[in-house]
């Protein structure tokens, strides 16, 4: 008899055969997914990655495959050789192969299973923390294989597209020199340097722009990046992105080859066609009607800045406005959202979790007047009409108020905006949004932010994203005397709410960027020994130039609509950063900490 794999190759999988195939000698391999013992006739589903099977073991069989069929469980993996027939009336409507099943002839047992731990099915609620210590078997489950295949679609798309557009794939080296002003590195021992490390890249910055010297035009790289910082919903200690730079560009350039990216990526995975061009918004207008420069544009609820309201009112009455710091805003919940006055407390709860001292509020009363509040007595009826018009207020709305710090005011209302969307089903919960809307994707390109932000700590300028900006050139006026005002060449694209790419025109010029290092408290001697290989090479006639990388996580994440990017990496770390399948991290051994040059200080806590 023909032996499997080696002469009888596998003819389909399990997700294909329909009623066109119906007479034919098929061969299948894959996981018993489950098994009904009807006397003498044993059924099975068996799954691949593409689907499921019925298989029939019919009682007229040779003794040898009738026994194989009766020792065969869950998770078993087999290979069968049978007939493609119909199943008549008992066809199964929910399957793709719902009208055929497969009636074996011959058949093996490739490898027999333990009872596995959880069931492989999609809905299961075995916790988190026990699939991922068996990972692999979490991942025959079919919705994350459907999220692997997905990606590995997504890389062909990518790879696709970009190539069409002109741009080369290059690679860019792991282990790098550390330099300062990013995200936390992780350091490598460099055992023939001893007393030296290498940092693992945390992103390919510097190596694309010197692509660019290079005269390579277009680059880009699906690149696996590292970032030794805490984790959390949508972040991960390694994680990919869709890394590209261009040559002699306008930030215009660049958002069209990314947007073509995006296209391509909705079209062929979703097939949902996206209006173009994304819309564009200027930073400071983002956080100035959402609070936060990444806003899900999906429903409305903008902040109203009533800050200048208040100081023309002189505080309009109120103690605590006479002076409330640098901003004061207001956020308005629609009377149709019927809140009650336990769940208006709740939010105050919800903003002292972030920080906030309190959240002042005040429902709106038929004429215009103040309700639940104990500013109601206080504030001017002036003051009161200018907010409510402002808010645009109608009676039965509930208006809550921030002030104080500006970054303060904005963490609190951007995430309460958020909760409120939520609470009033202005955000689809996952798994019930329809994906093949185009309206269900709202993106947007964040523009013009600042180049810098001041260090309260630190007492002095550093750079928002990264000293090789550029900036605008009717900015370059402040750099030495007026570091705030310095807008620049950097953007964002956000999808939902979350920010799915980031990149920036970069500075080519050496007398610009001198300048921008020393707004920075950055002088000539220091640029030279943390960025002097960069520095040198921009000098060598080095191009105009921008990039922009893209969160190739987070777009798996928002295109399968999962909850977290540990559902679209295949290996993921948990909160804590471990590996709870390998236990990594581990100890090293002495030996080899001894080759390194290298001792451990960490005592164990008593």
């Amino acid at each position: 008899m023909a032996e499997f794999i080696r002469e009888l190759k596998r003819t389909h999988t399990c997700g294909e055969l329909t009623a066109k195939d119906i007479g034919k000698e098929v061969v299948l391999f894959g996981w018993v997914h489950n098994r009904r013992d009807h006397g003498g006739a044993v059924f099975i589903d068996l799954r691949d990655r593409a689907g499921l099977t019925q298989v029939v073991f019919e009682e007229d069989i040779s003794a040898e495959l009738q026994a194989a069929a009766h020792e065969l469980r869950y998770e078993f993996c087999i290979g069968v050789r049978g007939k493609v027939v119909s199943r008549g009336a008992n066809l199964n409507p929910k399957l793709p192969t719902g009208e055929i099943e497969v009636h074996a002839i011959q058949g093996t047992i490739f490898n027999r299973s333990e009872t596995p731990p959880f069931l492989i099915e999609d809905k299961i609620d075995t916790a988190e923390e026990k699939r991922l210590h068996y990972r692999y078997l979490d991942l025959r489950r079919p919705s994350l294989q459907r999220v692997l295949m997905a990606r590995s679609k997504m890389n062909a798309v990518t790879r696709h597209s970009l190539e069409s557009l002109g741009f080369l794939e290059l690679e860019t080296p792991f282990l790098v020199k550390y330099t300062p002003g990013g995200a936390r590195n992780f350091l490598v021992p460099a055992r023939l340097t001893p007393g030296k490390f290498y940092a693992l890249a945390e992103s390919p910055q510097l190596f694309k722009q010197l692509f660019m010297v290079a005269g390579f035009d277009k680059y880009f790289q699906i690149v696996k990046c590292f970032r030794d910082e805490d984790l959390r919903l949508d972040r991960q200690l390694e994680f990919t992105q869709i890394d590209l730079e261009m040559s002699f560009v306008t930030q215009e350039d660049v958002f069209e080859s990314v947007e073509v990216l995006i296209a391509a990526l909705w079209r062929e995975l979703l097939g949902v066609a996206l209006p173009r061009p994304f819309p564009r918004m200027k930073f400071a207008d983002s956080m100035r009607e959402y609070g936060n420069d990444k806003p899900d544009l999906r429903f409305g609820m903008k902040h109203v800045d009533i800050s200048e309201i208040i100081r023309s009112h002189q505080g309009g009455g109120v103690p605590m406005w006479q002076s409330f710091g640098q901003i004061l805003k207001a956020l308005k919940i629609p009377a149709s959202a019927n809140f009650s006055r336990t769940e208006t407390d709740k939010l105050e709860e919800i903003a002292k979790g972030m920080g906030a001292k309190g959240l002042a509020r005040a429902k709106v009363g038929e004429n215009g007047e103040w309700t639940q509040s104990p500013m109601a007595k206080s504030i001017t009826p002036e003051a009161r009409a200018a907010i409510n018009a402002a808010c645009e207020a109608r009676p039965g709305d509930i208006l809550l108020f921030q002030f104080g710090k500006e970054s303060l005011v904005h963490t609190v209302l951007a995430n309460l905006r958020v909760h409120l969307g939520k609470r009033l089903g202005l955000i689809p919960e996952y798994g019930t949004r329809d994906p093949e809307k185009a309206e269900s994707w709202r993106f947007l390109w964040v523009v013009d932010p600042p180049l810098f932000e001041y260090n309260e700590e630190l007492h002095h300028w550093v750079a928002a994203h990264h000293a090789f900006t550029r900036p605008h050139d009717e900015s370059v006026q402040y750099l030495d005397k007026d570091p705030g005002k310095v807008l620049c060449h950097r953007y964002d694209l956000v999808l939902n709410g979350f920010e799915i790419a980031g990149g920036s025109i970069r500075l080519h010029d050496p007398v610009v960027q001198e300048k921008v290092f020393a707004a920075m408290g950055i002088s000539h001697e220091e640029a030279e020994e943390k960025f002097g290989f960069l520095l040198r090479a921009l000098r060598f006639g080095a191009p105009p130039h921008g990039g922009i990388a893209l969160g190739m996580d987070r777009l798996a994440m928002l295109l399968s609509g999962a909850e977290s990017l540990r559902d679209v990496i295949p290996f993921p770390k948990t909160q804590k950063g471990t590996d709870l399948m390998t236990e990594a991290p581990g100890d090293a051994d002495p030996k080899h900490l001894a080759e390194l040059h290298i001792a451990s200080t960490y005592k164990p806590p008593a």
